[in-house]
């Protein structure tokens, strides 16, 4: 798929002050650390109710508990970004999910690569939503989910935009920075727009499916890739999260996106072998056992809530 560039940095508009039922639900942990120097200390497990409310200066984000797949919504009292949108099959609980915070528009909607585990919930989203712009990678799939997602572009008189590496995206203080792909791959896992994050003094990485060789160029290319929290690339596969890349990012915290007992065996042992090796004193989180995972982000610290499970 080939589109032409439009800015990326267009603001998102205002949406009403969100009331987040779904932690109504069951919370079964929080945490909280500051991000001082590496902070590679674990964090402290304590039980606290949640907030109602989006804090003014706050970013929620939330790992959806898709089953088999990826979904997660950047979100603060004003913006909305969707990175990926999980299977067809899954789009109820997404679309639930999606209403049950309060939301009605989406800044930017970000398909990182046309996976159906990735994209296959994102056209019944942007038919039910206000969606301002789509992001995509210039990646095409001969299928007929790709094809209902551009399908669904249409139909609502949006257009494509190929974020370039660098590119700064913009929805009032959620602030994403594009760090691949910067060339083209043969396997589309590599053409995963991947995504940084910033918020004060914290970081959040969302790599999609990228694997070793996106690892690589992203490594080669200098760019920042510190990171208190990643989410790892493609549902915690032997592919992915490579030492020097763990090396780079330094994350304290890592969450792998993916479903109960599913047949691809993920997430593997040997991203455990890298993972959690002791002296990384990087803490997991895993949707399948978890369920739904928000994290709160003033730019000091990070809190993290566990959800009552949704569809894996």
């Amino acid at each position: 798929m080939s589109a032409g560039r439009k800015n990326t940095r267009r603001r998102g508009h205002t949406t009403r002050n969100t009331f987040i039922s779904i932690v109504a639900l069951a919370i079964l942990a929080i945490y909280f650390y500051t991000t001082e120097g590496d902070r590679s200390a674990p964090p402290d497990i304590v039980q606290t109710p949640a907030p109602a409310l989006i804090g003014e200066n706050e970013i929620w984000v939330h790992f959806i508990d898709l089953g088999q797949a990826d979904g997660v919504l950047l979100q603060s009292r004003q913006n909305a970004v969707l990175i990926d949108g999980g299977e067809l099959k899954t789009r109820d609980t997404l679309i639930n999910y999606l209403r049950s915070t309060g939301i009605t528009s989406l800044d930017y909607v970000v398909a990182t690569h046309p996976h159906s585990d990735h994209i296959g919930g994102l056209p019944p989203v942007i038919q039910q939503f206000d969606v301002k712009n789509v992001l995509m990678p210039d990646a095409i799939h001969t299928t007929a989910t790709f094809e209902n997602l551009l399908a669904a572009v249409e139909d609502k008189g949006l257009s494509v935009t190929v974020p370039a590496v660098g590119d700064t995206i913009t929805a009032g203080i959620i602030r994403l920075i594009v760090l691949a792909p910067g060339k083209e791959f043969k396997d589309l896992n590599n053409m995963s727009i991947v995504l940084r994050m910033l918020h004060g003094e914290t970081a959040f990485l969302f790599t999609g499916d990228a694997e070793e060789l996106s690892e690589k160029e992203m490594l080669g290319s200098g760019q920042n890739l510190r990171a208190d929290v990643l989410k790892a690339g493609h549902h915690g596969s032997r592919t992915s999260t490579s030492a020097d890349f763990l090396d780079a990012v330094r994350p304290a915290t890592v969450v792998v996106m993916c479903g109960r007992g599913n047949s691809y065996g993920h997430p593997h042992k040997e991203f455990f072998e890298r993972v959690g090796q002791p002296e990384r004193k990087i803490t997991i989180f895993r949707t399948d056992e978890s369920g739904t995972i928000v994290m709160t982000t003033d730019g000091q610290g990070i809190k993290l809530y566990i959800i009552e499970r949704g569809a894996s």
